[in-house]
């Protein structure tokens, strides 16, 4: 019976480390803390897949390349996000002002919900989903990279 036990204990170990190796999970080759404050964050034009008007500032990694990473995004108000899914699950933290999420290929405003500073959001790879703000709205964004976004019209054929 011990036996029988110390076997399953090591299977479901072994699943554990296949799983996290799988998916990226590995111990961060960061060999000193990140320590950011507000102050610290050096904000930029967000990446071209974003619609003009949005600024970025990575806290860690590299959202382009293979690997964890966290990035802020900051939005002005009315600012709209079309349709689009990701390569691989989004995690959003709303820090400031409210982000309106809503899920699906079609944007509808009466379909979304409203997430106020404090809410949290994960979208799963390939889930189509749409957003806007109101007021200036401050995300922050951790995934696995490659980080990509791709509008779901494209998938649709409707434009390229």
């Amino acid at each position: 019976m011990r036996n029988a036990h110390l076997v399953r204990r090591a299977l479901l170990l072994g699943t554990v480390f296949i799983v996290a190796s799988l998916t990226g999970l590995r111990p961060s080759a960061q060999t000193t803390h990140i320590l950011v404050t507000p102050t610290d964050v050096k904000w930029a034009p967000a990446p071209p897949s974003l619609p003009p008007g949005a600024q970025a500032a990575v806290l860690e990694g590299d959202p382009t390349k293979p690997g964890l990473f966290a990035m802020r995004i900051k939005l002005p108000d009315n600012y709209r996000i079309a349709p689009h899914f990701h390569g691989a699950d989004e995690h959003v933290t709303v820090l400031q002002g409210t982000f309106v999420v809503g899920m699906g290929e079609k944007f509808d405003e009466k379909a979304a919900k409203d997430l106020t500073a404090g809410s949290f959001a994960m979208m799963p790879s390939g889930m189509r989903h749409f957003a806007f703000t109101k007021g200036e709205t401050l995300l922050q964004v951790h995934a696995i990279g490659p980080w990509t976004l791709t509008l779901a019209e494209l998938v649709q054929g409707d434009a390229f």
